[in-house]
C-alpha cells in the first residue's frame, strides 16, 4: 500500500474535518464498489461511489451513490437541471477530476463541480467514499462531506 496523504485527505486536514482512513488490497484488480465494500467489511449501503457525468450543456456533475445501487439518469438530469445527462468516458476521468478510475474522491477534484449525494445517506452516522487513490477509502459524516463538496442531497439512486 502506498503511504501518504491524498489531496482529499490534505483538504480534510486543512478544514479540520475528522475522518477514518481504510485501505484494501487492489492486487486482484477488483476495484468496483461492491468489491471495495466487501474488502473493507462494510455494507454496500454505507460505501458510496463517485460518478462523474456530463450534461447536455457540457457542464460536469458529480453524483455520490451507494455502491449497491445504480445512478438513475432521469433523476440525475432533474437534480442538475439538465435535459439529459450521461457518464463521462473512463479515459476522461483523470483529465476532468485529477483522479483515476477506482480512486475518484468527491473531495478535492481539480475543479469543484456541482455535487449531489443520494438521500439514502441522510440517516447514516457516517459514510465511506474514495480517499483519492486506489486502495484507499475515507469514512466521514454526511455533514462533513456536504461541507467539503457543497453537495446537495437528492434522490438519484435506483
Amino acid at each position: 500500500m502506498a503511504k501518504g496523504k491524498t489531496n482529499a485527505m490534505r483538504l480534510l486536514d486543512q478544514a479540520k474535518v475528522s475522518y477514518e482512513v481504510m485501505t484494501y488490497d487492489v492486487a486482484d484488480g477488483k476495484i468496483d464498489g461492491l468489491s471495495v465494500a466487501e474488502k473493507t467489511g462494510k455494507s454496500g449501503q454505507m460505501v458510496f461511489k463517485t460518478l462523474v457525468t456530463v450534461g447536455a450543456s457540457k457542464q460536469n456533475y458529480v453524483f455520490v451513490i451507494p455502491v449497491d445501487k445504480e445512478l438513475d439518469m432521469k433523476k440525475a438530469a432533474k437534480a442538475s437541471g439538465e435535459k439529459k445527462i450521461e457518464m463521462i468516458h473512463v479515459k476522461d476521468i483523470q483529465k476532468i477530476t485529477g483522479y483515476i478510475r477506482g480512486g475518484c474522491s468527491p473531495i478535492a477534484m481539480k475543479k469543484q463541480y456541482p455535487t449531489y449525494i443520494d438521500t439514502s445517506a441522510k440517516d447514516m452516522k457516517s459514510m465511506i467514499v474514495s480517499g483519492g487513490k486506489l486502495g484507499t477509502q475515507i469514512e466521514l459524516t454526511l455533514q462533513d462531506l456536504i461541507k467539503m463538496t457543497s453537495a446537495e442531497l437528492y434522490e438519484i439512486a435506483q
